[in-house]
């Protein structure tokens, strides 16, 4: 990728700095190990990656690890919304069309961008992000149009003798039947994955676009603040999600996991073996694959 301020900045030497060159390194590493011939990427393929024209920024949005967050920054940075990220209503934030798409552009506008723009995503635990995915989606009263799109599929797919009031709602779904659903041929075959449980990969492409900045949700305070240095905007207040209520989200995905057999652990953790070894996530201790 040619350079630009925001890549001149990124050969200072810092710890910080340290930490992610050695992610990408890692990263890259890990891609010429385990990926062989891969398809073109075609535009719809960038249809995650969110382009901020202004400061020359392409970032990669993941679902459940702080994108309305960093969406609200790339509205407060383009001038499209009030200059406090913190202030942008989140239906603001994720309204259709709010942010400009890399899908959007010409093969040879998306390549001019490519080459020159600062690049980042941020990516999480995959059984975190996964558990809070079903917490937040399936769990939750105000999910009701997810769990009537969702839920009564995966009710009347996978539970046998479901009672109408379930069938009609999808409001009950277990954190097995999710699984369950999730590992069913049927599912991706019908369509793609929802974003929300999606694997990183699939999304970013992090083995075909070359990411200047690989930021963790475990360490967003530092990432956040180590990419809106690069952009030039050290002022610029990252809005932090709240606090988890009750336990931390390791132990909320290890309670969730507990009653799942070891074979559909390990069918799981198949599915989503690509994002642990790409981004560098031990395998999680609770499992039990056998």
């Amino acid at each position: 990728m040619a350079d630009t301020p925001c890549h001149k900045n990124m050969s200072l030497s810092s710890p910080l700095a340290e930490v992610h060159r050695q992610r990408r390194d890692l990263l890259r590493q890990t891609c010429s190990r385990l990926t062989r011939r891969q398809h073109l990427l075609r535009p719809e393929d960038l249809r995650h990656v969110l382009v901020d024209d202004a400061h020359g920024l392409l970032y990669c949005y993941v679902p459940k690890v702080a994108c309305t967050n960093w969406k609200r920054v790339l509205l407060a940075l383009s001038g499209r919304a009030r200059s406090d990220p913190r202030t942008i209503p989140a239906r603001q934030a994720h309204a259709p069309g709010s942010l400009p798409s890399l899908a959007d552009f010409t093969p040879a506008e998306i390549n001019k961008r490519l080459r020159s723009y600062l690049t980042f995503l941020f990516v999480r635990e995959p059984f975190e992000r996964l558990a809070s995915a079903y917490r937040n989606k399936f769990a939750r009263p105000y999910s009701e149009a997810f769990q009537r799109r969702y839920g009564t599929r995966i009710v009347r797919r996978l539970r046998p003798r479901a009672n109408p009031d379930a069938l009609a709602r999808g409001h009950d779904v277990r954190f097995a039947e999710f699984l369950g659903y999730l590992l069913d041929p049927r599912t991706r075959r019908d369509e793609p994955f929802n974003e929300h449980w999606e694997r990183a990969h699939a999304l970013c492409h992090p083995c075909r676009l070359r990411y200047d900045v690989v930021g963790k949700f475990e360490t967003l305070t530092e990432d956040a603040s180590f990419v809106l240095d690069l952009v030039g905007e050290p002022d610029l207040r990252f809005p932090m999600p709240p606090r988890p209520k009750g336990a931390a989200p390791r132990d909320q995905a290890a309670r969730l996991f507990q009653d799942i057999s070891p074979f559909y652990q390990r069918r799981l953790f198949d599915l989503y073996k690509m994002d642990f070894l790409l981004f560098n996530y031990s395998t999680p201790s609770y499992l039990r694959l056998r």
